[in-house]
Order: C-alpha cells, then structure tokens, then sequence
C-alpha cells in the first residue's frame, strides 16, 4: 500500500462531498432559468443533501465498522458518484432534488471512512500530517465549493450551464473507485483479535450479524431527530420561522436526547459514547465544531456583505474568500513542524486570532485591507481545529475510530447548519456589526473550551507522536 497516494484517494473523495454542499449555491439562478424551479424547490436543492448528510451520517460511520471501512467507502463513493451523474442529466426540479437525496445519502456512507481509514492506516508523525490535510479539506470544501461553482456556471461549458456543477463529480469518482482497488488491500473495519472481530467471525455463521449489531432503533430516531432539527433550522429563516420550524425543533430535541440515552443502555450502540470518556474530550470537540461554527458564520455573512453592501458580482465574492483558503493552507501543512510547546498553544490561540479578525470585518475593515485580514483568519482557523482535532485522533483506539469520526463530522456539520441560521438571522435583522460581533464572543468561549481541554490533560506529553498530549 502506497500511503500518500492512499492519502490522495482519501482527500479527493472528502473535499468533492464537502464541496457539494456549497457548489449548487452559486447555480441557482441557472437552475431556476432552465428548469423552472421554484424558491421551495431551489431550496431543497441545497437542504435535501446537507439534511440525509446529518440525518444519517453516524448510521454511515457504524456501517463501515461493522462491514469494512474500505467496503463502505467503495459503496459511498459509487452512490455519491452515480447520484452526481443523475443530478447532472436532471430533467425536472423534482428529478434532481432527489437525486440529491440520494447525493446526501452516498456522502454519508462516504465521509465517515476518510478519518478511519486514516486512522488505521496512518501512525505518529504520518498521521499528524494526514490529519493536517483532511483538516484543510475539510475546512476548505464549503469555501471552494462556491468557487469552482461560479467558475463552472460562468463558464457554460458546452453550453451545458449549471449542469457542469455535479457532472465534474462524474469522472473523478469513477477514477477514484478504480484507484482505491489499488492503493488500499481488502480489510475487515475491525481489530483483528478484539472483542468486536470475534462477535463477527460468530455473527457470520448465523447470517445475522446486521440484524443482531445494527441499532435499528437508534437509526430511525437519530435520522428523525437530525432531519427535523437540520430542516428546521436550513428552512426556517427563509419561510419567516413558521409555527412547524419551532415544532421541528422541539421534537428534535425529544427525539436526540431519547437517543444518548438509548445508546448507554443498548448492548451494541449505534454511537459508542464511551469514545467520549478521555479527559479532555468533550471540551476539545465542542472547541472544534465551535471554530468550525465560526468560519461558517463568517463566510456567510461575508459572501452577503460583499454582494449585497460593497456591490460585488457572486463569482468575485467567491474568488474574494481564496485569500482565507490561503492562510488555512499554509497553516495546516506547516503547524506539524512546530515545536510542541507551540502547538500544545495554537488551540487556544487561532480561535482568538480569528475572532480579532471577525471583529475587524464587523468594524468595518477596508476592501484594500480585507484580503490580508482573511489570510489570518485563515491561519487561525486552522491552528484552532488541525492541531486539536489531532490530539484527540491520539485518545481513540482503532476499534472506536468510526465513533470519533461520527462525532468529528455531525459536530461541525450541526455547528455550521446553527451558525448559518443564527447568524444569518441576526445579519438580516442587524446587520454585519452585530452578527460579527456574535461570532467573535463565540469564538472566544472556543477558546476557552479548548484552554478547558488542555487543562483537563495536564502536563504535556513526553510522547513524541502526540499532538496536543491530551492523556486517556
């Protein structure tokens, strides 16, 4: 197995499902002109694939576990490419909302594999690298989404219009499925030897083994309860928050807190909770999604601000944001080098220094000056999620990688969908000082979730492959 060409298989995969949440953004004026679509059905373009994303996204990560991750990632990638060709050739605006669905449902079973095949097949300072990068592209996915979507809308490639936006998805899944065969050998999602791997080798004699290990009850309720809450808050602000979207809410909340507490007392979880119990754990994934949030905020109240207020054209606003992608760049492929008392610091310190940013932008930062601004930021960014999300990757052994990467992925996913409502709500009602201003205090209690974490491990570390030496 070539590991770095493993580790491009992997990202590429990852950064064109990230992608694909923000890349109809930009193609639907397109959509509407050439299909007729309608303000709900355009809408449902964007919700449908970031609602079966979160609604069914742990159920992805525990069916890599139980059936392989290289298996699960194979058949997600195959649905999510399939799906992007039907939403490519999509006659009617019914045709490819629903092919987004199925769009949605492919990424589900397709991102929770990234990190735990990551996980297995990476160790020490190979994995703090490659987590260095999957933190880029994760990161990045939303922001260069709109890019590549207004290139390709401006462009009209063979007079094709918004259709370019999910065929691009087409050739580069099917290269991706033909070099996955070829970098990654067969291998079960369980620890040979370990307590789950007997249970399988048990479970196969009888043919049950899903029927038996899949929580089919924690499925139904986590999917109703993700759906109602990500629809809720996705649709709510721009139906005026409707009587159902506060009912949606509500039962969501019902509906998740039955599953926590479903899932401590079922014999096989859906979601092992106990992949939580290292000190210092809560806290530093609450500090991540809570960065991620922020960065959600702000390119959504950016992207508004330049259009809306500075009169900038979709595709410049989304060219405006490169500068970000930048600093988050060269932050997160060069903080594995730094020493490690630095990095034991940058948690704390990025989102700091992306919250002065925000409260520069709110203020009311020149255009001349917004570009080098947003290089810090992005800088920021990554120092306050690459390293941390790292240091916790180092408490969580193999046989739990597929829980770690479930709460990984719905906790910036959850952060970014609240953001983007709250936020965004308070952008059109007050305006970019108050918004920025919200985002800049919250980031600032990110700071401290993450100085919380720390403090919670005690002294650093004497192992040299430990990123932010949180202890078990």
């Amino acid at each position: 197995m070539r590991k770095p060409w493993l580790l491009a298989v992997l990202l590429t995969a990852q950064i064109m499902a990230s992608m694909d949440g923000s890349i109809a953004n930009v193609a639907l004026p397109a959509i509407q002109r050439d299909l007729g679509a309608t303000g709900a059905m355009q809408q449902l373009v964007l919700s449908g694939y970031l609602v079966v994303l979160g609604s069914l996204i742990v159920t992805g990560a525990r069916w890599g576990d139980l059936f392989g991750h290289r298996t699960a990632f194979r058949w997600g990638l195959a649905v999510f490419t399939i799906a992007s060709l039907a939403c490519g050739l999509a006659p009617t605006p019914l045709a490819l909302v629903a092919a987004r669905v199925v769009q949605g449902a492919g990424a589900a079973l397709l991102i929770p594999q990234v990190f735990s095949l990551i996980q297995h097949h990476f160790q020490g300072a190979d994995r703090r690298r490659a987590i260095g990068l999957y933190s880029m592209v994760l990161a990045l996915g939303v922001a260069l989404g709109q890019v590549l979507g207004g290139l390709l809308v401006s462009a009209d490639l063979f007079g094709l219009s918004w259709r370019p936006v999910f065929l691009v998805n087409v050739p580069v899944g099917a290269l991706l499925l033909v070099a996955v065969g070829q970098v990654l050998p067969p291998a079960g999602g369980l620890v040979a030897g370990g307590p789950a791997a007997r249970e399988l080798a048990a479970g196969e004699r009888s043919g049950r083994l899903w029927v038996r290990r899949f929580d089919v009850p924690g499925i139904v309720v986590l999917a109703l309860g993700m759906a109602a809450f990500t629809t809720s808050l996705t649709l709510g602000r721009e139906a005026g928050w409707p009587w159902w979207t506060w009912a949606a809410l509500g039962g969501s909340v019902v509906l998740l807190a039955w599953f926590v507490r479903h899932q401590v007392r079922v014999r096989h979880p859906l979601l092992d909770l106990v992949v939580l119990r290292p000190r210092g754990m809560k806290a530093g994934l609450l500090a991540c999604a809570v960065v991620m949030g922020g960065y959600a905020a702000l390119l959504f109240t950016f992207t508004l601000h330049v259009q809306d207020d500075l009169g900038w054209t979709p595709l410049a606003a989304g060219l405006a944001f490169l500068p970000y992608t930048i600093g988050f760049g060269a932050m997160s492929l060069t903080w594995a080098r730094m020493p490690e008392r630095v990095i034991r610091a940058l948690p704390v310190a990025g989102p700091v220094v992306l919250a002065l940013v925000v409260s520069l932008v709110a203020a009311g930062a020149a255009p001349w000056g917004l570009a080098p601004l947003l290089v810090l930021a992005g800088a920021g960014h990554a120092a306050g999620y690459s390293p941390l999300i790292a240091g916790l990757s180092d408490l969580v052994p193999p046989h739990r990688a597929a829980a770690f990467s479930a709460l990984n992925t719905t906790g910036p996913l959850v952060a970014q969908t609240v953001a983007i409502a709250a936020i965004g709500g308070i952008y059109l009602a007050s305006g970019l000082a108050w918004a920025l201003g919200t985002t800049a205090a919250v980031l600032v209690v990110g700071a401290g979730c993450a100085a919380g974490a720390l403090r919670a491990a005690g002294p650093a570390s004497s192992k040299a492959d430990t990123a932010v030496p949180i202890s078990r």
